[in-house]
């Protein structure tokens, strides 16, 4: 399923191929937050053209709203929404924390209220299994407990201990449906708040499960920006080398720099989408903020030489007066902007490791990002 193709020399960073039944992965992979079943504002054929590879949609959202009972009468998510290149689901556990009016955690799962309409449900790994396996998704997440930043050592200890026997009854559920799975995939989650021991403990337990690929849950929750690249540098050579390492909700064009450097193969932010609405746009020369009043004239696209439908098309004195205005076009050209800005960063990374040239990438993006963009 997975296969490393290139190994930089002077890090960590590596290039692969994660093989699905709707297609390759190639990796470094930035994968687009598609959480209600759309990446806001695109169409299937746009997030192609931006160069997505795999989009990631939500068990929590989609399981509330529209229901298993509906994705089943399109045989799963990928018709639903007419994608059909790779999707991984999350398990739905970060957004019931997070989201749900109401919660109780009990060994058997989670109880919550439905943040839409109040209505209660009880979320177990079983059930959460079950729930992907229903939206067809190429890539399945166990259920996890998450934990804020910070969490005293005993509750984070707590918190693994339940990680690992909820990820034990995943896999035995997983593996109990496998006549249904039709080459679906399931990933560990590994957790531990910012405790070396217990990440090393969490790593041991989801190693010894046995999953297909394995993620880094509970990182950029609000700690500071060291301390996460210090867990990540810690945690990832834990995990199996011939396995996919997915490091979740992560983050900064400079973050996924630094973890690809240090071993991570898959990420997912809501980053690049929830900015461009706000009208943040990502350039190799650092962001900039369209709403700025020195755009009001400029006649150059967002950055020279991008290739994007929207660098091609339009100027940024265009792009500012409809983001100005509230028009609906300014999210999604933004948008466009944003994920083939994420895409291509992910590319020039793949290239860089195939060329054995990965630290000259590394201090070619840093040199041009602290240029700034006049």
């Amino acid at each position: 399923m997975f296969k490393v193709v290139s190994k930089s020399t002077d890090s960590r960073a590596r290039a692969g191929v994660l093989t699905t039944v709707h297609g390759e992965i190639k990796t470094p992979v930035f994968m687009p937050v598609g959480t209600l079943g759309t990446v806001k504002s695109l169409s299937p054929e746009e997030l192609v053209k931006c160069g997505a590879q795999i989009i990631l949609g939500n068990t929590y959202h989609l399981y509330l709203r529209p229901g298993c009972e509906v994705i089943e009468r399109f045989s799963g998510l990928h018709r639903f929404m007419n994608w059909d290149g790779p999707i991984l689901t999350d398990s739905g556990g970060f957004q019931i924390f997070s989201l749900a009016k109401l919660t109780k955690l009990t060994e058997e799962g989670v109880e919550f209220q439905s943040h839409i309409d109040g209505s209660k449900h009880l979320l177990t790994p079983e059930k959460a299994i079950e729930i992907q396996i229903c939206l067809g998704s190429d890539i399945i997440m166990c259920l996890d407990q998450c934990i804020k930043y910070p969490t005293n050592l005993k509750d984070t200890k707590d918190a693994v201990e339940l990680t690992t026997r909820w990820g034990e009854r995943c896999k035995k559920e997983f593996d109990k449906c496998v006549n249904l799975t039709s080459g679906q995939a399931l990933f560990g989650i590994v957790q531990g708040g910012m405790f070396k021991e217990l990440r090393e403990m969490s790593a041991d337990a989801m190693a010894k499960i046995g999953f297909e690929g394995f993620a880094i849950g509970g990182l950029s929750v609000g700690e500071p920006k060291e301390i996460m690249l210090e867990m990540a540098d810690f945690t990832l050579p834990k995990l199996p080398e011939s396995k996919p390492k997915y490091v979740m909700g992560v983050g900064t064009p400079k973050d996924l720099v630094e973890l690809v450097s240090l071993g991570a193969d898959m990420f997912d932010c809501v980053l690049p989408t929830r900015n461009a609405r706000n009208g943040q746009l990502f350039t190799k020369y650092g962001p900039i903020n369209i709403c700025n009043s020195r755009f009001k004239h400029d006649t150059d696209p967002i950055e020279s030489g991008c290739t994007c439908y929207t660098c091609k098309n339009f100027s940024r004195a265009y792009l500012r007066h409809l983001y100005m205005a509230k028009e609906l076009l300014a999210y999604r050209l933004n948008t466009v902007h944003n994920i083939h800005y994420y895409t291509n960063l992910m590319k020039h990374m793949r290239n860089a490791i195939k060329n054995d040239a990965f630290e000259a990438f590394r201090k070619d993006f840093y040199r041009k990002q602290d240029r700034r963009l006049t």
